[in-house]
This record gives structure tokens, C-alpha cells and sequence, in this order.
């Protein structure tokens, strides 16, 4: 909105690498570099987010871990950590990813501060905290409760939407804003990746993930031993976490000359950029970021036709999308990219076109901005009423 004051925008995501972080932090860089003032607090630095930014700034969440508690305790500091941030720089607007448990956080701290003082608390669900944990009896009405209490709440896909009311029986007005990616320029070119990582004429399966359950490794590895010819390819995978729990897997299948680990890898782009095909076997992805970074490089992806992937990437015009847990179909949607070079250069052109034009940081980040305008104008006029209201503001307060 042309004129309009910059805004405080505290983000609050789990640091570990992972979609929800890893969009939260992209999303702090771009409101950033628009002007506005965005503040995270957590108990870490977020995975990606820089220490060298202008208007972005960290605020670490002190755990104490004391004897009375069995298990430390982080609802309660961050929720301290919030209002103490909101009332430090006047905070606007706290952003949350992930219900559980930062939506509650917010909301606690939200109810900490007097009335004038107040941020609007935007939640956005990105997957396990609806499916997962929403079917979770210790915690399923602590996140309804939480969604019901924030001033808006988004999804990264329709599936998730639907999925949200359909678990936690919510009936709130819900925005589907989808997921981004802003590709930097690769530091090293595709040549040298791809002698870096000993990969001569053949393919460059590229997989990218936190290694979770719901990522199916298991098939992954049991995809890429059925894929003929093995000397035709190497399967590259940018770990979020250890790779030593599959290991054994690799051995037992007989993928050692074939599979290239690498963890915790912060220049992405290098290696999206050198990848030839992206290969995803998840049972259940509420969007799927990696496969839209691969688009971003014109690299078409074979995945599962599962939640939220389809509303990515489109089967057979961008991608190939097979049903979920057949390793027999996997390899062979690999193998016909492997042995069809011109129908991948097709596919990734129009991945990269699809990618540009609905999900890029131009198309979705000024809707979480208006997003925020909207929640803090309405706050604006709710604060009035109250105060306009003695019974009303001391019950409040």
C-alpha cells in the first residue's frame, strides 16, 4: 500500500530446518527488505534467517530447566519473551507458524499487555499441528482454543484448509495464503557442483527434506534401488537433520556409489540449480516447498499425489504425480525423465513459469501485508470501543 507506515512484525517459527521455518524466515527477509520492522523470537536463530540484515533483528528465548519440572517448560518463557519484545518496540502484529505451541504463546502474551499495547496474533498452520497434533486429544482443544483467539489465521493450502475444519471443527474465517520461495543466485555454477559432487553425463535426482517420518525415506531409498539403469543417476539428498539412522538401509540396498548426502546445507540454490529431477515420496505434504525450489531452477519433480502437492505442481504439464507408496510407478515416472531429456526441459519450463507466477515472494508477500493491515486496523477499532467502555475495559484488563 503506497504511503503506509512500516510496520512491527514480530515472527515466531521453530529454528530447526524444516517448512515451516524455513518459510518463516524467508518471509522475514522480504518484509524486511520492504521496510518494516520484523523481530524473531525463539529459542534459536531460525536455520536461514541472516545476521547481517537491516530491520531484522533476533530476540532469544531463555529456557531455564529447573528441578521442579520433569521436562523444561517453553510456552511459558516465550510467551514472556513476547510480550516483552511487543512492549520493548511496540510490536504490531505477531506472527506464528505452527499452533503448537506458539499460537498459545501468543495469545497468553497478547493477554499480558494492557490494551494499547496489544499486538494482533496471526497464526498460520502448516501441516502436523492440524493433521497431526489437532487429532490429538492433549492437544487438539488447546489448538482449537488458539485459532478461535488469534485475530487471523492462515493455511498454505486449500487441502489444509479443509483439513482444519474437518479436524478441529473450525468454523472461523480462515485465509489459504500459499507458500514462496525467492531464489538467490547460486555461488557455484551447475558445472561445478556437479564435477564437485562426481556426477558425469547422467542424471541428478535431487531430494530435500528434514528426514521426518512423514517423508518416507524408506520409500525414497526403495524407489531409487528399483531405478534402471544405476549407473545412469545419482541421488543427491540435502539433509535437515542426520542421516545416520538410513545408513544402514543404503548398505542393505546396495546405494552407496549412489546416493550423496549432504546436512544442513544454507546455499540451496547451488544445488538446485545443478539437479536435474526432484524425487519426493512423503505420504502426506500439506504444500511441499522443496518441489517449488526445484521449480524455481526449471526442475520438474516426480511426488506423490498427496495433500497439498497438486495445488504445487500440475502432473504431467510441470511434474509427474504418482499414487502415493507404489515404488514400481516412482521409478518408472524417474526413468522415462531419465531417458527423455527434451520432455524434462519442457516440464521444468513450465514449472519455472508456474513457480514465478504464483508463488513468488511478489505474489505472496503482500498478502500477509495486507493481512497485518487489516488485523491491526480492526484491533485499532476494537481498542476504542473498549476503552470507550469502563466495564468493559476492566474486564479486560
Amino acid at each position: 500500500m503506497a504511503g503506509a507506515r512500516p510496520l512491527k512484525i514480530g515472527i515466531t517459527c521453530y529454528p530447526s530446518v524444516g517448512g515451516s521455518g524455513i518459510m518463516a524466515s524467508e518471509l522475514g527477509e522480504e518484509l524486511a527488505a520492504r521496510g518494516h520492522d520484523v523481530h524473531f523470537i525463539s529459542y534459536e536463530r531460525p536455520f536461514r534467517v541472516p545476521t547481517d540484515r537491516p530491520r531484522l533483528k533476533f530476540h532469544p528465548v531463555v529456557i531455564n530447566d529447573y528441578g521442579l519440572f520433569k521436562y523444561p517448560d517453553y510456552t511459558l518463557p516465550l510467551s514472556v519473551k513476547m510480550a516483552a519484545v511487543a512492549r520493548e518496540v511496540g510490536l504490531d502484529v505477531l506472527h506464528v507458524h505452527y499452533a503448537v505451541p506458539h499460537a498459545t504463546a501468543a495469545i497468553l502474551a497478547r493477554d499480558m499487555l494492557p490494551v494499547g499495547q496489544r499486538p494482533r496474533v496471526v497464526t498460520t498452520l502448516h501441516g502436523t499441528d492440524t493433521t497431526l497434533l489437532g487429532r490429538d486429544v492433549g492437544y487438539g482443544p488447546a489448538i482449537a482454543h488458539a485459532l478461535a483467539q488469534s485475530d487471523a489465521v492462515t493455511t498454505v493450502s486449500h487441502y489444509l484448509l479443509d483439513e482444519t475444519r474437518q479436524v478441529l471443527g473450525v468454523t472461523r474465517p480462515i485465509d489459504v495464503i500459499h507458500n514462496f520461495f525467492e531464489p538467490r543466485p547460486p555461488k557455484r555454477s551447475r558445472a561445478v557442483m556437479r564435477r564437485e559432487l562426481g556426477i558425469g553425463r547422467g542424471a541428478m535426482l535431487l531430494h530435500v527434506s528434514n528426514l521426518r517420518a512423514p517423508k518416507r525415506i524408506d520409500l525414497l531409498l526403495e524407489t531409487v534401488a528399483r531405478i534402471r539403469p544405476q549407473h545412469a543417476f545419482k541421488l543427491v539428498v540435502l539433509a535437515g537433520a542426520s542421516w545416520a539412522p538410513f545408513e544402514k538401509e543404503v548398505r542393505r540396498l546396495g546405494l552407496e556409489e549412489r546416493v550423496i548426502v549432504r546436512e544442513r546445507v544454507t546455499d540451496i540454490e547451488d544445488y538446485l540449480q545443478a539437479a536435474d529431477i526432484g524425487l519426493f515420496t512423503s505420504e502426506m505434504e500439506s504444500f511441499c516447498v522443496s518441489i517449488l525450489e526445484a521449480m524455481n531452477f526449471g526442475c520438474p519433480s516426480v511426488a506423490p499425489t498427496v495433500g497439498g502437492i497438486p495445488e504445487v505442481t500440475v502432473s504431467g504439464r510441470t511434474g509427474m504425480l504418482v499414487p502415493f507408496g507404489d515404488v514400481e510407478a516412482t521409478a518408472r515416472a524417474v526413468e522415462s525423465l531419465m531417458e527423455n531429456p527434451a520432455r524434462r526441459r519442457v516440464l521444468g519450463a513450465a514449472a519455472k513459469i508456474r513457480a514465478r507466477k504464483l508463488f513468488s515472494a511478489d505474489t505472496i508477500v503482500p498478502r500477509y501485508e495486507a493481512l497485518y493491515r487489516r488485523v491491526v486496523e480492526d484491533g485499532i477499532s476494537r481498542d476504542r470501543a473498549i476503552e470507550g467502555n469502563p466495564i468493559a475495559c476492566a474486564s479486560s484488563t
